[in-house]
């Protein structure tokens, strides 16, 4: 599969730590989180990466250059930040086939795998790990309602009363069919045009869409101590390692 790293974010809730770079480029335990990210896609099987940029894009596109660890980079821009499905609708034409997309400000230790395995044996329109949080937290995400048998029935972005806790994540696989999804979605309550909102529309469209129970842990950096506590997981990880 190819893999899109969303990247274009100012970051201004992590002031002061993106006053001279963009949110992609701030590092965790010594690494960028782009690059944290772009690690992961790899070990996936990622065959090349689309790169979302916008603010400070050029920054990224000198950091990283043409490729990583041998795997080719495309780059796209989106000019204004106007929401993941105005993000991704910039990458349409450089998409064929099945496809994993992965937000540029999360670090994953997670089962990632098992989305990607997913999404190559259902033949899913849309495979995504959720988790779930505190019902206080669960405004600030895509909360999932199910019906009574946990399949997910609706997908609703940032809603003030949360149907339930269950959250998406940052990562996700597709097929093409989103691009169409991202095309029908209108701009929600805060202006953007949302990714759960396409994702919900493709299931009112009755297409097949997994949801894969995260399993390890995953933090959006969304602030500086975001950054703090995932850079302390991390450095947590590799005592326990073995090979640590």
């Amino acid at each position: 599969m190819k893999a899109v790293v969303l990247a274009a974010g100012k970051g201004t809730r992590l002031r002061p730590l993106t006053d001279d770079k963009p949110k992609g480029l701030v590092e965790v335990n010594g690494k960028p989180i782009v690059t944290h990210c772009f690690e992961r896609l790899a070990e996936l099987g990622a065959e090349e990466f689309i790169v979302v940029v916008g603010y400070r894009k050029e920054d990224i596109i000198s950091y990283y250059d043409d490729e990583f660890d041998g795997i080719p980079i495309t780059y796209t821009h989106q000019r204004e930040q106007n929401g993941l499905a105005h993000a991704l609708l910039t990458v349409e034409e450089h998409i064929d086939d099945d496809f994993m997309l992965i937000l540029g400000d999360n670090i994953f230790e997670a089962n990632l795998e098992d989305v990607v395995r997913r999404q190559q044996e259902d033949r899913a329109d849309a495979a995504f790990l959720t988790e779930e949080v505190p019902y206080e937290d669960a405004s600030r995400f895509g909360v999932c309602d199910t019906n009574d048998y946990g399949e997910i029935t609706d997908v609703v972005e940032k809603p003030e009363d949360p149907p339930s806790n269950l959250v998406m994540t940052g990562f996700y696989t597709f097929s093409p069919a989103i691009f169409h999804a991202c095309h029908l979605v209108q701009p929600s309550n805060r202006g953007e045009y949302e990714i759960s909102e396409a994702i919900d529309l493709l299931i009112r469209s009755g297409r097949t869409i997994d949801a894969i129970r995260m399993d390890g842990w995953r933090i959006d950096v969304g602030y500086p101590e975001d950054r703090d506590e995932a850079e302390e997981r991390l450095q947590d990880e590799e005592v326990a390692s073995p090979s640590a």
